[in-house]
């Protein structure tokens, strides 16, 4: 019998994570079943149940590399000499995980997804330990981040890294949910509007 390459093994996953978040979405957590995902995918049962047990796997398993992809993005701007500008950082992330790798190419819809994960972490305890773990790890990462920003000489230390680091994860939280929401909310408009607010000249009080 032929030995299936590491290749093929991976490619098989991303199918049917791709396949899966691609149902999810569209239906949302709970209106979409296995059958639903194996007619996605175009594979039998047997192919599907090899990679993940369940629905709940699958969730899991989409929650685990959308938190892994963002943080490790961050951790590439903190290893920077300068790491760029934060409307420039947030907007890099934000493209690549909300306009070039959206399974199915609909940005509203894989902005549902992301929020239904924040939702289904309510009655999830196993979902909701992976999104703590994500969240620390990217306040971690924001934070590392922000000392390279200070080390820079371009930002003062007066305020606590971690306290940046939660701010700017909430503007892009709060982008995701306008996507979901309303959509049509394009990444330019969140590099644009925090650009200006960095820009801003408060006048000294006489």
């Amino acid at each position: 019998m032929a030995r299936v390459s590491p290749e093929h093994l991976e490619a098989r996953r991303r199918q049917i994570l791709d396949g899966a978040a691609r149902c999810f979405a569209r239906n949302g957590f709970h209106a979409t079943s296995m059958q639903d995902v194996l007619g996605e995918v175009g594979l039998s049962a047997g192919a599907v149940y090899r990679y993940f047990k369940g629905k709940d796997e699958l969730i899991s398993a989409i929650a685990r590399e959308a938190f892994a992809g963002i943080r490790g993005a961050f951790e590439d701007a903190a290893a920077m000499a300068v790491p760029p500008a934060p409307d420039v950082l947030l907007g890099r992330v934000l493209r690549t995980f909300l306009e070039e790798r959206v399974p199915g190419g609909d940005r509203q819809a894989f902005a549902r997804l992301i929020v239904q994960v924040w939702t289904e972490t309510l009655r999830n305890d196993q979902l909701a330990a992976i999104l703590n773990e994500g969240y620390r790890g990217m306040r971690q990462a924001w934070s590392k981040v922000v000392e390279a920003y200070r080390a820079g000489g371009i930002l003062p230390a007066d305020v606590p890294a971690d306290h940046v680091a939660r701010t700017m994860i909430a503007t892009a939280q709060g982008f995701i949910a306008q996507q979901a929401l309303f959509g049509d909310v394009r990444v330019e408009v969140l590099e644009d509007g925090l650009r200006a607010l960095m820009s801003m000249q408060v006048p000294k009080a006489s």
